[in-house]
């Protein structure tokens, strides 16, 4: 074997040493086991190792161990990983069980774990638990019994409640509710004056439905922003009201007049078909000899003398007018 063997031989068993011991150190996070056993909350070595087959990084879970046992809480590494494999995060769990414990809000880690899973913001419920938040509605327009429009404005001053976190209702409809019973108490109102005297009655009546029940918020106080007057909603229906009566009143009116040009036109068109008739008439009492030639003369100039006097009084009807020629000639 030459020289140049030898030394291939040492460096291929010098690398195969190599990622032998970068193996051993990945599967054995020796620097997380020291900082487990150095902080008093241990995690065995197997434990690390089996983290690593089942894919779960050993970081997250030993430092949310560590940072939990500092703050005097015993949660074991099942828990966590059990946690993280079910799509959780670990580390927001962790800080929201510390501060739930140190603003003495009892909180277990399967509740809390649970909130996680929901889609919700564990560590933000516990804060809003410490800290209420103020939920300012929007302009809720009512109108009280005396038909002027009201415009309210509501701070709802709510906390979470952890218990109705998973499966209660959302801001959404804590707002919709107390707009409800805004509207529902200016409405019941006998007058307007009487909500802007006394506002404060509709927050106690908004209060004294429990309008937080079935939601995940505890409603502390309601209070009253600001009350606007708006519109005149009475007057405004009556002015519709009374321009409806008007149009339908035209629109009778407008139908009699029709029916009475109607009824004009057809005694018109009998009295003409009358007239037709008065020809015939004459012709047939000629010939029964009930009329005769000097009767019938003077019975023409009668006719030539009242068209003469219409025509002198500028007072000529059509019908008369033919009637004056004919009658002097």
């Amino acid at each position: 074997m030459t020289m140049f063997g030898v030394e291939l031989g040492i460096l291929g068993i010098v690398g195969l040493v190599l990622v032998g011991l970068f193996v051993v150190l990945y599967l054995i996070p020796l620097p997380l086991w020291i900082a487990a056993w150095a902080s008093g909350a241990y995690v065995g070595l197997s434990s690390l190792v089996g983290m690593r087959f089942r894919r779960v990084p050993p970081g997250v879970i030993v430092n949310g161990r560590i940072s939990a046992v500092k703050a005097g809480l015993d949660v074991s590494t099942n828990d966590l990983e059990a946690h993280y494999l079910a799509g959780g995060n670990v580390t927001r769990v962790v800080n929201a069980l510390i501060s739930a414990d140190k603003a003495n809000i009892h909180l277990p880690l399967k509740r809390a774990a649970a909130i996680d899973l929901a889609g919700r913001d564990v560590l933000d419920a516990v804060k809003m638990s410490v800290l209420p938040r103020v939920i300012e509605t929007p302009r809720v327009a009512a109108v009280a019994k005396d038909g002027i429009q009201l415009i309210a404005i509501a701070r709802v001053t709510v906390r979470t409640n952890l218990d109705r976190l998973v499966g209660g209702a959302g801001e959404e409809t804590v707002i919709a509710r107390v707009g409800e019973g805004m509207v529902s108490t200016i409405g019941s109102a006998a007058t307007h004056k009487a909500v802007l005297e006394n506002p404060d009655h509709i927050s106690k009546n908004i209060l004294a439905r429990g309008l937080d029940a079935g939601t995940a918020f505890e409603i502390l106080s309601i209070d009253i922003a600001d009350v606007d007057v708006g519109a005149n909603i009475g007057a405004k229906l009556q002015i519709d009201q009374a321009n409806a009566d008007k149009q339908i009143a035209q629109a009778k009116a407008e139908e009699r007049r029709a029916m009475a040009v109607a009824l004009e036109q057809e005694m018109r068109a009998r009295v003409v078909e009358s007239e037709a008739d008065v020809p015939r008439a004459m012709a047939e009492a000629f010939r029964s000899g009930n009329l005769g030639i000097f009767d019938y003369y003077r019975m023409r100039n009668l006719e030539a003398d009242t068209a003469m006097r219409h025509s002198v009084a500028n007072d000529v009807p059509s019908n008369v007018r033919p009637a004056i020629g004919q009658g002097r000639g």
